[in-house]
């Protein structure tokens, strides 16, 4: 998933979201360079990664991308994730999605000091284009193909993401709520026994 379901599966606890959303950036044992619940945030990324590469709703929905990206294809699936909860009507209405994002920016803004260099530059763009609104739109979704893209090595265009994406839309939705149904839960459990168990995670 990308930055809009991590950030919703931290359930409001700051540096949790924190670490959630700087997770893909700290690498390895880096993670202890931070506080504890900072730590915890990440680790609970890392859980969610992991459930969501192995669950059998996100191995179809790469299938629509993997013929064109190969081993990109999950990641044009976690921006596909990203725009459907954003649309969840289960989850948020168009007035909370935008309250929620700015609640986001906040909770970075006031803990810039920890997010790493490639995050603390990403952020900007981020909050003035309110990309944890702008999922639910097409641009916003076609803006997040183009993200990925640029972030790799061998990719050189993101029309073919997003003629897919239009073309199956209704299967990648049934993907999503398959998927969305199991890893909830499942973020919650892992939420609550990081609070519980410490930061050996």
């Amino acid at each position: 998933m990308n930055y809009l379901a991590h950030a919703y599966l931290s359930f409001n606890h700051p540096e949790i979201m924190v670490g959630n959303l700087i997770s893909d950036f700290v690498k390895g044992r880096k993670k202890f360079d931070y506080p504890p619940d900072i730590q915890k945030g990440i680790a609970l990324h890392r859980a969610i990664d992991n459930f969501t590469d192995s669950h059998e709703a996100t191995r179809e929905a790469k299938e629509v991308f993997r013929p064109h990206y190969r081993l990109y294809s999950g990641a044009f699936v976690d921006v596909v994730y990203d725009h459907f909860l954003a649309v969840d009507e289960n989850e948020f209405t168009e007035s909370t999605l935008f309250d929620f994002s700015q609640q986001v920016y906040s909770v970075i803004d006031k803990h810039f000091q920890w997010p790493p260099e490639p995050f603390a530059i990403m952020f900007p763009y981020m909050r003035s284009q309110n990309w944890l609104y702008n999922y639910r739109t097409s641009w916003g979704t076609g803006k997040s193909f183009g993200g990925v893209v640029r972030r790799s090595v061998h990719l050189t265009e993101s029309d073919t993401a997003v003629h897919l994406f239009e073309q199956h839309y209704q299967r990648l939705q049934e993907c999503y709520r398959h998927f969305w149904a199991s890893v909830k839960p499942f973020a919650r459990d892992q939420f609550e026994l990081l609070l519980k168990t410490g930061n050996d995670a």
